[in-house]
């Protein structure tokens, strides 16, 4: 533990109140880093949820994307639709030997 000239100089009563005002001080320093730390995780969750969010509306819309290729599919136009209202040939069967 370091010594202080100064601190071997002061009066009892002098010291005693460096003290108080040291202990001041160090309640300040703590109270400040407290409130610090929580406005950093305050700032980490409201990061968290936007990134929550960004994803739940990147995945909405590629579920949405999908599902119009899907009634696309489903709902054909021009060639294809001539395509898929073809009726179907009668099956050839061969015969073998």
């Amino acid at each position: 533990m370091a010594t202080f000239n100064i601190v071997n100089e002061l009066s009892l009563a002098e010291k005693r109140a460096l003290v108080v005002e040291l202990k001041d001080a160090i309640r300040v320093d703590l109270m400040a880093a407290r409130v610090a730390k929580a406005k950093a995780k305050e700032i980490k969750k409201i990061a968290r949820e936007n990134k929550a969010a960004d994803r739940a509306a990147k995945k909405a819309a590629r579920i949405a994307k999908l599902e119009a290729k899907l009634t696309a599919l489903k709902n054909p136009v021009g060639a294809k639709a001539i395509k898929a209202n073809k009726k179907p040939s009668k099956a050839s069967v061969s015969v073998f030997a």
